[in-house]
């Protein structure tokens, strides 16, 4: 039987519709009872929500969310009595998003939680589908990669990013810049491999003229460069041992000296580092100073392989086969999808950039074909996979396919949950909601 649902105060209703962030406020049986403007405008233009239930609303489930393999922010309030904050891929007016999710239990006068105010905050810098410059991702490992960039971004704390070659660690630095207050300062990057020993503090911090051979004028360093906003220090395990120590006085005290110069200056700005080195290994090894390995690794976020998220392939080839095509429009077979989503990748998304971007010019039509696919990893000398079910898919609209279409996919299936997810196009999360919600 369902309970009645409770009336809030008309004072907690007319407070959050003076919000400027898109708020929605429900009772503990999930049901939506006001939604403030800048709700409406943003999320539901075309038609009310109040009355329905706010797992039905964001995620077109027909449970709550931690019944269809979702983190729930309601149950983890009831839990903790207290504020909560999860990262959510929502369904909206342009498409499914990543949204910020603060949810707050209002008591009523008995102390029992009788109301849930929710603040939803869009996080612009990715998306559950393919876009054309964007961190892109929907399966679970990349989720919660995104949750700590939501978390840390709005902070000041150093963050360190981890991760193998060609995961993506500038494009997510750029994402933690684009979503601090910082964002309308600029980011600047310095490549630490690139950089000789003798040069690189002169680039960091700068050099008065005359402080050494060639230096014939004042020049300001990247430190300088970056104020007030964000310093990316890229292949921070490249950097000297002798400048460590001087990179590690700037990252406590906030200051430096330029080259040839003893007035000391203050540094506004928010470092992120990242290596796709073994740190600990290094700090064993006495290669890396361990007091800046704990000073820079404040917060640490690792950045998944490609074969940690394999079932990201078909977005992320849609997307980056349009950043390689300038003035082409280019679609993959199924046959070709099924392909790439068998290889190792052991260059991860910079490999399968690359990848594309030969069998696109290898490919004269408008669709890349499974055998431009095979020219391309010839080309590279890399071995082939075959798919484990060579026989062709197809995918279906991303959430957008008739119920019987999945159906029918699914009860003809013979392999893995994962090799239906991939032939819908979709994560196996996904997969597991449409299995649930069709019980």
């Amino acid at each position: 039987m369902t309970e009645p649902t409770a009336k809030p105060l008309p004072e907690l209703v007319s407070y959050l519709e003076g919000m400027a962030e898109p708020h929605i406020l429900f009772d503990a049986q999930y049901r939506i009872l006001a939604a403030n403007a800048a709700y409406r405008r943003q999320f539901s233009p075309d038609r009310s929500v109040v009355g329905r239930a706010c797992y039905e609303v964001s995620h077109h489930f027909s449970v709550p969310c931690d019944q269809a393999g979702e983190s729930c922010p309601l149950v983890q309030s009831r839990e903790s009595g207290q504020r909560e904050r999860v990262l959510h891929l929502h369904h909206t007016p342009n498409g499914e998003e990543y949204v910020q999710i603060e949810l707050s239990p209002v008591r009523d006068a008995s102390g029992k939680q009788a109301f849930f105010i929710e603040k939803m905050d869009p996080l612009h810098v990715a998306h559950g589908q393919a876009q054309a410059q964007s961190l892109i991702g929907r399966a679970p490992t990349f989720q919660r990669m995104l949750a700590l960039v939501a978390r840390v971004a709005p902070a000041q704390a150093t963050v360190l990013l981890l991760g193998e070659s060609g995961t993506g660690k500038e494009l997510v630095a750029r994402a933690v810049h684009a979503a601090s207050p910082r964002a309308h300062r600029p980011l600047v990057a310095v490549d630490c491999s690139s950089l000789a020993e003798n040069l690189f503090e002169s680039e960091l911090f700068g050099h008065e003229r005359g402080a050494f051979t060639g230096a014939t004028a004042t020049k300001g360093g990247l430190v300088e460069a970056a104020s007030g906003g964000t310093l990316f220090i890229d292949e921070l395990g490249d950097i000297p041992l002798s400048m460590q120590v001087k990179l590690l006085r700037l990252l406590e005290s906030g200051t430096y000296r330029r080259v040839g110069s003893t007035e000391l200056r203050h540094a506004d700005i928010r470092v992120v580092a990242a290596t796709h080195r073994d740190l600990d290994r290094m700090v064993s090894e006495g290669r890396f100073r361990e007091d800046l390995y704990y000073r820079v690794s404040t917060f640490p976020i690792h950045l998944p392989a490609l074969r940690e998220r394999r079932e990201d392939i078909t977005l992320l080839a849609d997307a980056l086969l349009r950043r390689v095509t300038t003035g082409r429009t280019l679609s993959i077979s199924d046959q070709g999808l099924a392909l790439l989503q068998a290889q190792v990748f052991p260059g991860n998304v910079r490999e399968l950039r690359n990848l594309l971007e030969r069998a696109s010019l290898l490919c004269d039509g408008d669709t890349v074909q499974q055998r431009h696919i095979e020219q391309a990893l010839e080309q590279s000398g890399r071995r082939q996979f075959a798919p484990a079910n060579a026989a062709p898919f197809t995918t279906p609209a991303l959430h957008h396919d008739p119920q019987e279409t999945w159906r029918e996919l699914a009860l003809s299936h013979q392999g893995t949950r994962a090799e239906l997810a991939a032939r819908l196009g979709i994560s196996v999360r996904s997969l597991y909601r449409k299995i649930q919600a069709s019980k």
